[in-house]
């Protein structure tokens, strides 16, 4: 089987090959991997979520040069687009921002609010708002292998997947995918890295505004997003980022 050393720059990622070559690694020895043999084709992105800390942390000590991506959706918690910044400035880093084609003002004008629209709605407006702006950046990027901070224990439906899948030409690798909460906030102790404000509010996630709320007795994380009816915004399913003609 061809191993991660053995791709060319020009070839399709193997991305069997490449869950073969991380499997045994940490986190820190992926990233540093992927820094090393990817460059030019590999973006990390972040959402400046509950726990953004760790994976942009070890991005910046481990592979500084890939480009991170954060998309605003422009529906974001005030308190998170105030936590990017902090910690932009903490780590001495800045992410690239890619927004969606149409203002949330503009959206809501000529199609009403879509997260209040059901299922088609919420799929519309994650095209929109999400999908498309990640399409585009991996485009402008030239990147066909995407970084996240995806984890096993965020949901049932990441429960079963691998440090590597492919969707769609996109290769995706998920260097914490193992760790535990306990595993996170050590990591987060052990380098001072901040939570996000609203985690001592009740938030098992975050996302948009207006589909996330707090988490309440006897609910699960999946329960507080998208009035329970769906955990995914739409980034990491196979359905998610196509090839959009942009």
């Amino acid at each position: 089987m061809k191993t991660i050393m053995e791709t060319s720059e020009l070839e399709k990622i193997d991305a069997e090959a490449l869950r073969g070559d991380l499997n045994p690694l940490s986190a820190e020895e992926r990233i540093t991997l992927l820094g090393k043999n990817f460059a030019g084709r590999v973006a990390a992105t972040t959402s400046f979520g509950l726990q953004a800390s760790v994976m942009l942390h070890l991005m910046r000590s481990h592979a500084p040069d890939v480009p991170v991506v954060f998309v605003d959706t422009g529906y974001l918690f005030p308190e998170t687009y105030r936590y990017a910044d902090a910690l932009e400035k903490q780590l001495g880093m800045e992410a690239r921002v890619y927004m969606p084609r149409m203002t949330p003002a503009r959206q809501e004008a000529l199609h009403g609010r879509f997260w209040e629209q059901g299922a088609a709605g919420m799929d519309q407006y994650a095209r929109i708002n999400k999908i498309e702006p990640m399409s585009r950046a991996l485009q402008e990027l030239g990147a066909d292998l995407w970084i996240s901070g995806l984890r096993r224990s965020h949901s049932k439906t990441r429960a079963s997947r691998g440090v590597v899948e492919q969707q769609s030409k996109t290769g995706k690798v998920y260097p914490i995918l193992e760790w535990s909460d306990a595993d996170v906030e050590e990591y987060m102790k052990k380098h001072g890295l901040p939570p996000h404000p609203l985690a001592d509010e009740g938030y098992a996630t975050m996302g948009d505004w207006h589909s996330t709320k707090p988490l309440e007795e006897g609910e699960t994380a999946e329960g507080t997003r998208f009035n329970g009816e769906k955990y995914e915004c739409g980034l990491h399913q196979d359905s998610g980022v196509q090839d959009f003609q942009i």
